[in-house]
């Protein structure tokens, strides 16, 4: 009796209602989850069924900014939620205590996570740049104690040095002489790639050769970083269908990784082969050879068997890590200074001060080369690198994975499983943070007594912060006079949506007169951000 009943009122449900009944219900429904939804959440649009996507894909050339406003409104945390079924929710927060909460007080509940993990393993592997718990910390031992070895810094400074005066300076003399315009993002890409490729492994891959080629390598190097990102920006169920089947930008990543990691591990192997032979080499130190020369403390002193697979993508990581960020760095600094010509005229006043009390010698420009006492003399140069990068991050939005249920200091709830986005982009842009002139570039604002003063590295996590604050710092000057480059009047400057904070059309300059190797231009630090 009653499946009649049940049947008889389908049959009537059907024979009175109209599709644009449901249509009409199912708008209503929408309208009024939209109202809802606006009422109650102080974050940006949640819309039913798709979540922040629309906003996201509406935002897309300045996403940066479009978060930013959302952090001031909210006073720095809003939660977010993506596509139904697909799973991706979570929070979004430039609060200095919330992030010192989740990188150091809470560390082991927030590491980088599945999320991150799946997207870079194809490149990365199980890195360091790719590892949590007890896999990140034993690569993290290794790399805190090799990249700080007396002997490897000054081989690290010695090809530092040799590149900037054998290459970069003649290709630099070489367009001021043309008068051609150039991309100096791209050459400085070129510049760091072969410094960090030399510095891992002891080959140049040629990059700043005065033709400036198209090195394989390299080629594959950058394809593959870039259509990584393409993981981040795709829900995994349309990158994941392309990846299996090999379509698409999945199998133009799969052609790039390969060729990279070819590469890499015939390195590897050349090196293994190469000690084989002569047992210890005392005339190199580069980080793939001091990495086979380590000795295990817990059984007599013989050297640890690193795999074939580990070298490869430690090796991988640090190029990544010394590349993009450092190559980045610079060009942000480049177009700063060309802005604030006062900072620039600091700086080299600074220089000159440094240079005048050396004894009066008779060598030419080219081979002046500072002395690390020197370097850090050069405060004001110091101050402006860090409000250049304050202003601009190499990596400039970062997150983690929630292990489990927890609050953040500032009350927001974050859901077991949930991303956590943090932006330094953002958080340089917050007067809550930075004071009503946080968006001039002030270098001054580091200056205290005369000295530099270094900000809390919750406030300033453009190096990370917390266990995987960036492993190492360097510094390096590489010269150029005043009236040397000169950005193209128009030239359009915007961020690039990437994994670094690349610009998106470059930095197109000029050299308007010839290069020496005058002191004070650039001033570097890099490492393994975030490892």
């Amino acid at each position: 009796m009653t499946r009649k009943l049940v049947f008889h009122a389908l049959d009537w449900v059907s024979s009175h209602l109209w599709f644009s009944d449901i249509a009409v219900a199912l708008l209503g429904l929408f309208i009024f989850s939209c109202i809802l939804q606006r009422l109650t959440n102080k974050g940006p649009m949640l819309w039913p069924m798709i979540g922040i996507i629309p906003s996201l894909v509406l935002h897309i050339n300045d996403i940066y900014d479009w978060v930013t406003k959302w952090l001031i409104k909210t006073g720095g945390t809003f939660h977010y939620r993506g596509m139904w079924m697909v799973g991706a929710y979570g929070v979004v927060t430039s609060n200095p205590s919330n992030i010192e909460y989740m990188l150091k007080t809470r560390f082991k509940y927030f590491p980088k996570g599945k999320y991150y993990r799946e997207r870079f393993h194809d490149l990365l592997g199980d890195s360091i740049f790719n590892a949590d718990d007890e896999l990140w910390k034993d690569q993290r031992r290794i790399a805190s104690s090799e990249p700080h070895a007396s002997r490897f810094a000054k081989y690290s400074l010695h090809t530092m040095q040799d590149l900037v005066h054998q290459k970069l300076l003649h290709l630099i003399e070489k367009l001021a002489n043309s008068g051609d315009r150039i991309d100096l993002q791209e050459v400085l890409l070129r510049f760091t790639f072969d410094n960090t490729c030399t510095v891992a492994f002891g080959a140049d891959p040629g990059c700043l050769a005065p033709d400036l080629p198209e090195v394989p390598f390299a080629k594959g190097f950058e394809e593959a970083t870039e259509l990584t990102t393409f993981r981040f920006l795709a829900p995994p169920f349309i990158w994941k269908p392309m990846k299996f089947f090999g379509v698409g930008s999945q199998k133009r990543l799969k052609k790039a990784v390969l060729t990279v990691h070819d590469f890499v591990e015939q390195m590897v192997a050349d090196r293994r082969m190469e000690l084989s032979k002569i047992g210890t080499v005392d005339d190199r130190s580069d980080l793939l050879l001091r990495f086979m020369q380590i000795k295990n403390p817990d059984n007599q002193g013989e050297k640890i068997q690193f795999s074939y697979t580990f070298l490869r993508d430690f090796c991988i990581s640090f190029i990544l890590a010394g590349r993009d960020t450092s190559s980045v760095a610079l060009a942000w600094f480049f177009w700063l200074i060309h802005k604030n010509p006062q900072v620039e005229s600091k700086i080299l006043c600074e220089i000159n001060e440094i240079l005048s009390h050396r004894n009066s010698t008779k060598e030419e420009p080219t081979d002046v080369v500072f002395t690390m006492e020197e370097l850090k003399k050069m405060v004001y140069l110091q101050v402006a690198l860090s409000e250049s990068l304050r202003l601009y991050p190499s990596v400039q939005i970062d997150f983690k994975e929630a292990l489990e249920k927890d609050v953040f200091l500032d009350g927001a709830v974050v859901e077991q499983g949930a991303q956590v986005f943090f932006c330094a982009y953002s958080m340089a842009r917050m007067e809550s943070i930075w004071g009503k002139d946080c968006l001039e570039f002030k270098p001054e604002r580091w200056i205290k007594d005369g000295q530099f003063m270094s900000e809390n590295q919750f406030k300033y996590v453009v190096f990370n912060g917390g266990p995987r604050l960036c492993v190492g710092r360097e510094k390096v000057c590489i010269h150029a006079d005043e009236d040397g480059v000169k950005v193209v009047e128009g030239h359009n400057v915007v961020p690039k949506i990437t994994t670094t904070l690349h610009m998106k059309d470059g930095l197109l300059v000029t050299f308007k007169s010839k290069v020496e190797a005058k002191p004070g231009r650039h001033y570097l630090k890099s490492g393994f951000n975030g490892a």
